[in-house]
């Protein structure tokens, strides 16, 4: 080689290596005044695409950034935001000293205060929404319990019903039904029958059931909670609160895919982007895609999901948001066999049943749509340093189109449209279900307007943190359905079968078999043939409601605090104009300031009663209208919550006691009394704790005892309501990751749920059905790392066959398994 060519390749290597070392890395650690560090806190290099979150010990660190000055800028949400000129000038690494973030008075967020080595991924600190105004959960006098995503995917959830056994006191009553108006499920909370109505404190109606891939947490408000949600979609027992996931100001996200027993496949992602430099502007997308079988011998569900939100920082004092979900589902009605309503039973419990649980009675050609669309903005501007304007505004549509079908018992049936009821008899043991379709198409719209504003000052001394709002609410239900049809005939038991015409009807015998004509009225063809020619619905309701309300959480003391709240309710709709006033007072008394409060409760909650039309022209009773006096529910409470041993321990006590009255029944056709009572009162425990590095642990309890105290309706008094669920819950998850210096990201978890017996049916005319009392354990292994992760799941171990109801039977699923696998980036 001469030595022209020994200069060239000497130049190169010399280029190279100085352009290899015009990069290098940078990191440091990020803690709080008292010196504990901040784990997700927001670490952005100003003008570049590094953005990352700081660690559990409050670290981070930048890779391959080119030599140059730059501006760290880092954020916290309860912090002022920080802003560093740093030096990158070394290929060894550039460390900066300790970055101490300060306490913000501008408290808009969730604070979560996570030492280093030991983490509750399991709980939030506070809520935006509970009190809609920032409240430290320790200082908030109503009680209630937060399901967190980090829960939900160290447990594998692919369901809102499985995310739901994560919180005491709380119960599956029906499974979602798909259907017009009021197909979402129910559930049991406090002995009242609730939906999930609500997303971001805000109405977001379904007929379906939610998808848990846009839920950052799930706030489960316990209590008649009228004074600062009305009237139209919660319960006196309480409301469920869905929390979605908000854009952040850098590049991330995750992918990930759950496959499972009988069929499960289900693909997720969430990816998030800031659309500028500063990551003012960030644009975050979740989506899913999800399908699965029944487990029994017919039925599935698919569906899809998309929920994309912006944020938009436009500067110190003005911020939007806006949250979009679109869902597109369809799928087979859950099997749910309705119990006789007017007749005694023929059987009382499971056993006398007989029912194989893994029969569905139905067929996949009978589906059912449910489209779904809700859009959410907001607009936050910063008046002063004391007072902050919230405008929101809600949007939803729900749909549902396709056949419905249910399973009813009785030993009268009908032969479809105008045909002669004919009838079983002989049924001295067993069921016969009569099974009746419909062809769906109904639309819910709703529209929710609220201005807030929400204030932090003092007078005299007194810290006052107030919310002031006004709500505009409106629901329309457009129901152009059909009526139902009968179609077909199941029979569970073995006595002889009379007066059935089996050319009409497709007919179950006692082995569960179905014997029935070639034209096969369980297919989709058959129930096309029944509702070809069907009347339809033409029927509109609308409802509207002027609210306004105002709340006030006054310090007395640093450590006594007064909640004082009123809500007055304006509801009119084509039949009926109504006015409710709703009070609320609460006390919190913290011994020691942070760790340990006693409160006290009282809370009110209110439903708008319709008027009711009775008479018959053709007897000759001329029709007359009967309006109500709204019915009110009043709830007292004490308890106390400790946030102690340094935060690893987290835990609500409460005793409570709910008193309704104004309660309508009807006597007869033409009798309404406005005199029924009734009591519902019992006992919670919840508890979230990290006692030792590693170790997570949420568990919970709850005791309750209803009863009907006062009707003019003998059928249900001094009985236990059927919506009350089972009298005693439990629920426990443990998880434990090993050691960073044995095996890091291993890790196991172990839990399960508790149910008593429940009284589904509780009539005195008719009988009682009791479901037997179950408990249901679960186990998962997972290997986390920070890039990946894999979850093993393994649900109901013992294979417990088990039920739920609310007047009807529903068989719940037995062993199966998941095993989840995500990629983050």
């Amino acid at each position: 080689m001469n030595k022209k060519n020994i200069l060239i390749v000497l130049l190169s290597i010399i280029t190279q290596l100085g352009f290899a070392q015009t990069k290098g890395s940078l990191e440091g650690k990020i803690i709080n005044s008292a010196g504990v560090a901040v784990s997700d806190a927001n670490v952005k290099v100003v003008g570049t695409d590094f953005g990352s979150q700081s660690d559990k010990n409050g670290d981070f660190r930048f890779d391959a950034i080119s030599f140059g000055n730059y501006i760290l800028r880092v954020s916290y949400v309860g912090y002022q935001t920080q802003e560093i000129a740093v030096s990158v000038d070394n290929v060894q690494g550039n460390s900066i000293s300790d970055i101490v973030l300060s306490s913000s008075e501008e408290q808009l967020g969730e604070v979560v205060l996570q030492g280093s080595g030991n983490i509750n991924d399991f709980t939030r600190a506070k809520s935006d929404f509970v009190a809609k105004m920032p409240l430290k959960e320790i200082e908030n006098p109503q009680v209630y319990n937060t399901i967190t995503s980090e829960l939900l995917q160290e447990q594998v959830i692919t369901t809102f019903d499985d995310a739901l056994k994560n919180a005491p006191g709380i119960t599956k009553l029906w499974e979602a039904t798909g259907r017009g108006s009021d197909g979402a499920g129910y559930y049991s909370l406090r002995g009242f029958a609730v939906q999930p109505t609500m997303i971001n404190g805000l109405p977001g109606v379904t007929n379906g059931s939610p998808d848990p891939a846009n839920i950052e947490s799930i706030e489960v408000l316990k209590g008649p909670s009228g004074t600062l949600y009305g009237s139209s979609l919660i319960s006196y027992g309480g409301l469920i609160n869905i929390v979605t996931k908000k854009p952040y100001s850098y590049f991330g996200g995750n992918v990930s895919y759950v496959m499972g027993s009988n069929g499960l496949n289900r693909v997720t992602a969430d990816i998030n982007t800031p659309l500028d430099e500063e990551g003012d502007v960030a644009l975050r997308v979740n989506t899913a895609y999800d399908t699965r079988n029944s487990f029994q011998d017919a039925g599935y569900s698919k569906s899809f999901f998309v929920a994309p939100s912006l944020s938009y920082k436009v500067n110190d004092r003005l911020s939007f948001l806006i949250n979009t979900e679109f869902y597109h589902g369809e799928s087979t009605n859950t099997t749910m066999l309705f119990l006789d309503r007017g007749a005694p039973l023929q059987v009382n419990t499971i056993d006398q049943l007989g029912y194989d649980p893994e029969r569905s009675f139905t067929s996949n050609d009978l589906v059912l749509e449910n489209p779904n669309f809700s859009l959410q903005g907001q607009m936050n501007y910063k008046i002063s340093d004391e007072w902050t304007s919230q405008t929101v505004v809600s949007r939803g549509s729900t749909k549902s189109k396709g056949i419905y079908s249910y399973l009813y018992e009785g030993t009268q049936f009908f032969q479809g449209r105008d045909e002669v009821p004919g009838e079983v008899t002989n049924l001295d043991e067993g069921i016969a279900l009569n099974r009746y379709i419909s062809d769906q198409n109904s639309t819910t719209l709703t529209t929710d307007i609220q201005q807030n504003f929400i204030g932090d000052f003092e007078i005299d001394g007194l810290r006052n943190r107030v919310v002031a709002g006004l709500d505009y609410y409106s629901r329309e239900v457009i129901d152009n359905s059909s009526g139902y049809f009968g179609n077909g005939i199941i029979y569970i038991g073995n006595a002889s079968l009379q007066n059935v015409n089996e050319s009409v009807y497709g007919i179950y015998n006692a082995d569960n078999y179905i014997t029935t004509n070639d034209s096969g009225v369980l297919s989709k063809a058959g129930s096309f043939d029944i509702l070809a020619n069907a009347q339809r619905n033409n029927n509109k309701v609308k409802q509207e409601v002027y609210s306004a309300y105002v709340s006030d959480v006054l310090n007395i003391l640093p450590n006594l605090s007064a909640m004082t709240s009123l809500r007055i309710d304006q509801f009119e709709s084509d039949s009926n104009s109504q006015t409710a006033f709703s009070p609320k007072f609460g006390l919190v008394y913290q011994p020691i300031l942070d760790r340990v409060a006693l409160f006290a409760n009282y809370m009110d909650g209110f439903s708008n009663l319709a008027p009711q039309n009775i008479g018959d022209l053709e007897s000759g009773v001329p029709l007359q209208t009967v309006t109500f006096d709204p019915e009110h529910a009043k709830q007292f409470e004490v308890g106390t919550k400790l946030n102690i041993v340094q935060n690893k321990l987290a835990a609500t006590f409460s005793y409570y006691d709910i008193q309704v009255s104004n309660t309508v029944v009807q006597i007869d056709p033409f009798t309404y009394s406005q005199s029924g009572e009734r009591y519902s009162r019992g006992f919670e425990a919840s508890l979230t704790a990290s006692p030792v590095e590693g170790l997570n642990v949420i568990a919970g309890y709850s005791y309750n005892s209803s009863e009907l105290t006062e009707s003019d309706d003998i059928d249900f008094l001094n009985r236990r309501p059927e919506s009350a669920g089972p009298e005693s819950l439990a629920n426990l998850w443990i998880s434990y990751r090993l050691p960073e210096t044995v095996l890091e990201g291993v890790g196991i978890g172990f839990g399960g749920n508790y149910a008593s017996e429940n009284m589904i049916f509780n009539r005195q005319l008719a009988g009682v059905f009791t479901l037997p009392e179950y408990t249901v354990l679960n186990a998962s292994v997972f290997y986390d790392v920070d890039k990946f992760s894999i979850n093993l799941k393994l649900n109901n171990l013992a294979d417990k066959q088990y039920y739920t109801g609310w007047s009807t039977i529903t068989p719940q699923i037995r062993r199966n398994f998941a095993a989840a696998v995500t990629y983050k980036f």
